[in-house]
């Protein structure tokens, strides 16, 4: 039988999209994974065998796969535990106890690890406020192995949260019913029907939070730095700074190791899902309502006190120091100052640059990955199965990426673009160009996961209809898809600009003079000893991710279900 021609239109759109994905997926990954293992040209284990011959390296490894693997279980704990309340009781305020949890998770990993440096060492201006500082000279608690962990665990369980509570959605309701019916008590029911039936949510979550902690910049940095906890990240981060003669084929054969990690835990999560059975699967249900009697008051304690641990407490100790002329200086009426927000507002000739900077950047990458999303998403839906193939590919290239740690993306376009542009001759390295692309690199799968979602709904009859009264490709795209899809499309932009704007781990190896981003600008105060005007950038940073947050909020009103993380 003969095959029917592939329309010309998406035939083209999907070539164009193909190379595009070359060039900001395949290409950057694959020079690394060439100059990692194959230095002389061919093939060769012995850089590798090397790396890993070197004590520390062997230590970094150890400490990566401890912090990744434990912290992930503590956030797997709480994100489960806290889901389970919102998505199957009559808790109360619901949706404020979701939007409060989710904030952390919008803050970056450095911001979150100065909040909480801040609001527990023996310089801190709001315990000193409140009387409850620890001696001067007392070794600050975060400074560990511990503290390390606590804080990935706590950074990402809203992660777990949120994959367990969309899972509780499509949880079948006739069976937790009828078990109800049975007479099953709600431990019995959580044992026996909901917690088997979470099991691949569970899986996912738990291999999501690992990844997201293996790769972490700031939390690894900020902390373990000061207790000798050295990772991976942080080597890599310490030997390109140390501008050796082998610099770049060490760094490169540390951060193939890095990513080869986190493609074995996607891989072990891939065995332990066709293990698991089938996910759960169905359309948006209205949750079960286990009535918690006398436990609801108890239990909307317990959720209050963790978003006042998680929340309140870091960031007032974060806007506290801001406030104070010098770190280590108690918040009072007489001490309170305005100087550090003018000062990184309106005088700091680095930090208005950082900002404008990363504003840019960060919006340019919101909208290129909001646009190519779109374009993706269509082809993944196309009734052309051969076209259907090729985006799903490349979504498939998208989603390993993003789930790569930044710094091996950093390191990778380095690699790919350190010399000038062939046939154009243009230089992107040690510009805010090579950043906008490992932002495109690190980030387009955020904003595809959303339009996908917005795509799949869409009734296939209203393109054919336009397509019938001689619409073409491009024409459908823009007139029949784009203004059906547009409010998933701006929240996906949103979502890519709250990630990027701020962010320290992509740009932590790319920035140069004159191109820094508010990332690298907080963590370089910090790590320099300017707190409070760490703190008051940081803070500047907070306020606005949490109006964006609100204003994606609004916006997830008029999107479809899914669209919005936090909207369900």
């Amino acid at each position: 039988m003969k095959r029917p021609p592939l329309p010309s239109g998406e035939l083209l759109v999907l070539l164009i999209a193909g190379l595009a994905a070359l060039a900001l997926f395949a290409w950057p990954l694959g020079l690394l994974l060439r100059t990692a293992l194959m230095p002389e040209g061919a093939l060769s284990l012995a850089p590798l065998a090397g790396q890993l011959g070197r004590a520390q390296t062997l230590r970094a490894l150890f400490h990566s796969l401890d912090s990744a693997a434990s912290s992930a279980l503590l956030s797997l704990v709480l994100g489960t535990a806290v889901a389970l309340l919102v998505g199957l009781t009559d808790l109360r305020g619901k949706g404020v106890f979701t939007f409060l949890l989710l904030i952390p998770m919008m803050i970056p990993p450095h911001v979150t690890a100065i909040a909480w440096i801040q609001a527990m060492g023996p310089s801190s201006p709001l315990l000193k406020t409140l009387g409850l500082a620890p001696p001067l000279g007392s070794t600050h608690p975060l400074y560990s192995r511990g503290g390390v962990i606590l804080l990935l665990g706590l950074q990402h369980m809203p992660l777990v949260f949120l994959v367990v509570l969309a899972a509780l959605r499509a949880l079948p309701r006739d069976l937790a019913e009828a078990a109800r019916i049975a007479g099953a008590r709600p431990a019995m029911l959580l044992r026996r029907i909901v917690l088997p039936l979470l099991a691949p949510a569970l899986i996912a979550a738990a291999a999501l939070a690992f990844v997201s902690a293996l790769g972490n910049f700031g939390i690894q940095a900020l902390l373990g730095i000061p207790a000798r906890y050295i990772t991976l990240p942080v080597l890599i981060w310490q030997r390109l700074a140390s501008f050796g003669p082998s610099v770049l084929s060490d760094v490169a054969v540390l951060a193939a190791l890095l990513g080869a990690v986190a493609v074995a835990v996607l891989l072990l999560q891939s065995r332990l899902l066709r293990r698991a059975g089938s996910a759960l699967a169905g359309r948006a249900q209205a949750p079960l309502r286990i009535a918690l009697g006398r436990g609801r008051l108890p239990a909307e304690a317990a959720l209050g006190l963790l978003v006042l641990g998680t929340l309140v407490l870091p960031f007032c100790a974060l806007f506290a120091t801001a406030l104070v002329p010098t770190y280590g200086v108690a918040l009072t009426r007489a001490t309170l100052t305005w100087e550090n927000f003018a000062e990184v507002l309106l005088r700091q000739e680095v930090t208005l640059r950082a900002f404008a900077n990363s504003l840019g950047t960060a919006a340019a990458a919101a909208g290129a990955c909001a646009l190519g999303a779109v374009v993706l998403a269509r082809l993944m839906a196309s009734p052309a199965r051969r076209i259907r193939q090729g985006g799903t590919a490349m979504a498939g290239l998208a989603e390993t990426a993003y789930a790569i740690p930044g710094l091996v993306i950093s390191v990778a376009f380095i690699l790919a673009f350190l010399r000038p542009l062939p046939l154009l001759g243009l230089s992107l390295y040690n510009t805010l160009g090579i950043i906008f692309l490992a932002y495109l690199c690190a980030f387009f799968a955020i904003a595809l996961k959303p339009v996908s979602a917005a795509v799949a709904q869409l009734d296939p009859a209203l393109e054919e209809a336009a397509r019938i009264a001689g619409a073409g490709y491009l024409l459908r795209l823009r007139r029949t898809v784009l203004p059906l899809i547009a409010p998933a499309a701006a929240s996906g932009a949103i979502l890519v600009f709250l990630t990027a704007y701020n962010e320290v781990t992509v740009s932590a190896l790319l920035w140069s003079s004159g191109n820094e981003t508010i990332g690298t600008v907080i963590y370089n105060y910090e790590d320099g000893g300017d707190t409070v005007l760490a703190a008051a950038m940081a803070s500047v940073t907070v306020a606005a991710t949490v109006a964006l947050m609100g204003l994606l909020d609004l916006l997830g009103r008029r999107a479809p279900p899914g669209v919005v993380p936090w909207r369900f």
